[in-house]
């Protein structure tokens, strides 16, 4: 018997229905739901909806409980349920309940065909690349892989940072910027975007460098491929730290460490439905093709 985890936070956005729709269809196809158990405690507490099947509390219990993941939300949950299944290997399908939905491609009214789809193994299994961060001199990695990107940033409220950058032992440049994103194919339609950056396919084996408000304009956004080993060292004038997040997760380190990203040697396995076409979505969630004349 399948079994099918589901992760969701705790907002009205995720109501009892569609736990109540996908355990009926339970019965009928022969597989068992697992939920997140602060999902469950919120549906108690909130609806008085009680689940008395198997739960999980984090990633240990979710490798020896579940085959599959569903992650029900927005982008931002599909980026925790990543972090959720780690280096497992367990596939995840993002059922959108929040707003864009990159990676969140099915929507909500679509949820039992979503689970028929995994019963039947009716999808496309793709293996997305992860960026990894270490820290130079340090072997143990206690960082997450990042799904959409690695983004170097100036403290709050400081000024503008100097990026030293290395690519393979070869020198790029010096950036003098706001911050510098290094980006996945899959997070190439997220923060990347948003300050300039290519978009890419799934499926590219690249990895996209792009300065965050550059004091010179004619530093642009970079092209890699992905088994190229990245070193930054970050120089501030008026501090001796500087942030970096790693998707939504938020860090803060002393200039004095030296950040070395790779690409990291295991991926994020999504499904997706047969019918999945990336250039429908780009053209769906960033109107492409639409003509504002109108």
């Amino acid at each position: 018997m399948k079994q099918i985890a589901i992760y969701a936070r705790p907002t009205k956005d995720n109501p009892p229905d569609m736990v109540e729709e996908l355990l009926k269809l339970s019965e009928k196809e022969n597989f068992s739901i697992v939920l997140h158990h602060v999902y469950a405690e919120f549906l108690l507490n909130e609806y008085g909806y009680d689940f008395t099947g198997k739960k999980f509390r984090n990633s240990e219990e979710l490798v020896h409980c579940a085959d599959y993941l569903i992650s029900m939300g927005g982008d931002g949950t599909m980026l925790e349920s990543k972090n959720l299944v780690g280096s497992s290997g367990i596939p995840v399908l993002g059922i959108n309940t929040g707003r864009l939905g990159f990676l969140a491609v099915m929507n909500k009214s679509q949820a039992a065909e979503a689970v028929e789809m995994i019963v039947k193994e009716k999808f496309i299994l793709e293996n997305r690349l992860l960026l990894q961060l270490h820290l130079s001199g340090q072997s143990d990695n206690k960082f997450p892989g990042a799904l959409n990107e690695i983004s170097i940033k100036k403290p709050e409220g400081g000024s503008m940072i100097f990026i030293d950058t290395t690519i393979d032992n070869k020198f790029l440049t010096r950036y003098y910027a706001d911050g510098l994103i290094v980006s996945t194919p899959t997070g190439s339609t997220a923060y990347s975007l948003s300050c300039g950056g290519p978009v890419l396919m799934p499926d590219a084996e690249n990895f996209i460098l792009t300065p965050i408000a550059p004091h010179n304009l004619n530093m642009r956004p970079l092209v890699i491929p992905s088994d190229k080993k990245i070193k930054i060292n970050v120089i501030c004038r008026t501090n001796d730290q500087f942030n970096v997040s790693i998707d939504s997760q938020s860090f803060v380190f002393n200039t004095s460490q030296t950040l070395e990203i790779s690409k990291a040697p295991y991926n994020f396995r999504m499904l997706m439905p047969e019918n999945n076409d990336f250039f429908q979505t780009l053209r769906n969630k960033l109107f492409w093709g639409l003509d504002s004349r109108k």
